[in-house]
């Protein structure tokens, strides 16, 4: 049995504690409200659409909920129904008729799902947990996962997982089982459904481009706030974010109670407190603020706690923060909550960005464009400073690739399975939907959804409608990096509904915390405790102790933000050692396995 999530727009959600009714329009606190409708010609299907469009075909519906209408699409529309639903789902369908079983996930992988071909069965499961138990089976070490994980810093780069054997569906796939020749195991048969567009096929005025990209998002988030349960929206400082709390007040009305969570830090370098105040004061609210202030043994203990409902090793401390605040948000009662999840990749957020279109830009022999931009971000004082080898490293080249020193055991001493996740020969938006679908949002959907359900809410992302990634991704990159900013053009759709300080703010901090100086203080005994012990990564040849330890002692007396090793060289072999030590009993620890691509 697998659990299948069928939320957002047009799905409405389902919990694992209680099921929302996505026939009402949107409730808070027990009053319902309608929401208003935005001039849009490209307006989502809801589920109720389509519930209507299966009416008028002849379907008799028994209920009113929105896994009814999936199924039904599913027999009227085949697979033809996954283009059709504007959401996140996870689902198996056997066809007795067909005698297949069908495995779907949607479009950019929101929700995960996995499967397993075993030598007498076929395991697919929401969690790789009920792989493991279902099959029984004890599993090998992926090599390349674990290696891009420990060398690169990279989870979710692969659809092959830390256990070898076990797949994730890929996002905007189907998975066909063909159960004909039972009860022999068949291979599975992937094809894909849908694929984003890098062709700009929009045609108007820049204002118009504005004006659409404004009333797709803000449908987007209208349509992801449909629940009879409370919803509400991690709020930092950022445009992202931001935008999207905005939008809320928009829809909800300025006399509705509008929901919203931040994580703040005592460390003025991290602590988006004044920017955060600021929304809350434009739009008359409060933000219900978590502020984590660790110390080591109850770090790690959290660490452990995450690391299990994680299903593979950390990235860093930020999802402990995110299980926190998904905590919080079950405290309060808030069940639903909307995310900015996407609008980085989308709109050239990260500081990555702007050096991988100048170097496109000069490889092109557009020196002069190269060097207005540039000028133009330096005069603007929208340049990023702090610019860290640590954390860069991983996109150059390998003779530039150092961390001072080499860590990594015996298995891998070689650079077989290096991704190169620089530029390489693509353009600047080839590299924003690599991120999109391998690099960066992959990662973060993971630990997102899996930080929400371990506290039974459920996570909704409006920028991920593929609407707007169809408005976004294939635009031109002077539209996203322009005149100084990035996010330009989202900027300009978004300027009339906040505060100039967050439609303008010019640093970029995201979701950050004083992890690199905690390893270094306050979680230093339990890191020396850790690397003295007996350790699964050395055993099974991942990890080089003696040079873990001596690169732990060069970081500890770093300063914050130089040197050449990185919190991710510490934290990730520690967190691997976690991992390993959790799902002990799945592992075969004896031989990691190299067979992934």
């Amino acid at each position: 049995v697998m659990r299948t999530w069928l939320s957002t727009a047009p799905l409405a959600s389902r919990y694992r504690e209680r099921a929302a009714a996505p026939w009402i329009t949107a409730t808070c606190r027990g009053s319902t409200y309608e929401t208003p409708k935005p001039v849009l010609t490209n307006r989502a299907t809801s589920f109720i659409e389509l519930r209507d469009k299966l009416r008028g075909l002849g379907v008799q519906f028994r209920s009113n909920c929105d896994a009814e209408v999936v199924l039904q699409s599913l027999l009227v529309w085949g697979e033809l129904s996954f283009e059709k639903f504007n959401g996140m789902w996870a689902l198996a369908w056997l066809d007795l008729d067909k005698k297949r079983l069908l495995l779907s996930r949607d479009r950019l992988g929101e929700k995960p799902l996995y499967y397993y071909r075993g030598t007498q069965a076929f395991f697919f499961a929401s969690e790789l947990k009920g792989i493991l138990a279902g099959s029984g089976e004890r599993f090998s070490v992926n090599l390349p996962v674990a290696a891009r994980y420990l060398q690169q810093s990279l989870l979710g780069a692969q659809d092959e997982t830390f256990f070898a054997g076990i797949q994730r569906v890929p996002a905007g796939h189907n998975v066909y089982l063909d159960l004909t020749g039972f009860p022999l195991v068949p291979s599975p048969r992937l094809l894909r459904y849908w694929s984003p567009s890098l062709k700009d096929e929009f045609e108007g005025s820049i204002s118009r481009r504005i004006e659409q990209i404004r009333e797709t998002f803000l449908d987007s988030v209208r349509i992801r706030m449909r629940s009879d349960v409370p919803v509400g929206v991690l709020l930092s400082g950022g445009i992202g974010s931001s935008s999207i709390a905005s939008a809320m007040r928009a829809i909800l009305g300025k006399d509705m109670d509008l929901h919203m969570i931040s994580a703040v830090s005592d460390d003025a370098r991290y602590d988006e407190q004044p920017f955060i105040d600021e929304m809350t004061k434009y739009l008359n609210c409060r933000s219900s603020k978590v502020a984590w202030r660790p110390n080591g043994s109850q770090a790690f203990n959290l660490l452990e706690t995450v690391t299990y409902f994680n299903d593979e090793p950390v990235g860093d401390f930020s999802n402990v923060v995110h299980y926190l605040l998904m905590q919080q948000a079950k405290d309060l009662g808030i069940t639903v909550i909307l995310s900015g999840q996407g609008d980085d990749e989308l709109l050239c957020g990260y500081r990555k960005y702007l050096g991988f279109y100048l170097q496109h830009l000069i490889r092109n022999g557009k020196f002069y464009s190269a060097v207005e931009i540039l000028v133009k971000f330096v005069t603007r004082g929208t340049l990023v400073s702090g610019f860290a080898m640590a954390d860069a490293k991983r996109y150059l080249p390998k003779p530039f690739r150092t961390s001072g020193i080499h860590d990594f055991g015996p298995l891998l001493q070689s650079d077989d399975f290096f991704m190169n996740v620089g530029l390489g020969e693509n353009d600047l938006v080839s590299r924003q939907l690599a991120d999109l679908t391998q690099f960066s949002l992959p990662s973060l959907l993971h630990h997102e959804d899996r930080m929400s359900m371990a506290c039974s809410r459920e996570i909704r992302l409006p920028f991920l409608d593929y609407r707007l990634i169809d408005l976004l991704l294939p635009l031109a990159p002077e539209w996203k990096l322009r005149d100084g900013w990035t996010k330009w053009i989202f900027r300009k759709a978004m300027e009339h509904h906040m505060p100039s300080k967050i439609t303008w703010r010019k640093d970029k901090m995201g979701f950050e915390n004083p992890q690199s100086e905690w390893l270094k203080k306050e979680f230093r005994e339990e890191v020396n405790s850790i690397l003295r012990g007996d350790l699964l990564v050395e055993s099974c040849g991942l990890v080089n102790r003696a040079a873990l330890q001596r690169s732990y002692e060069v970081y500890s007396e770093q300063r914050a933000g130089y040197g050449r090793i990185s919190f991710k060289d510490i934290l990730h072999p520690i967190a691997l050692e976690l991992w390993m030590r959790c799902f002990e009993s799945s592992l075969s620890l004896d031989h990691p396995t190299a067979s992934s691509s």
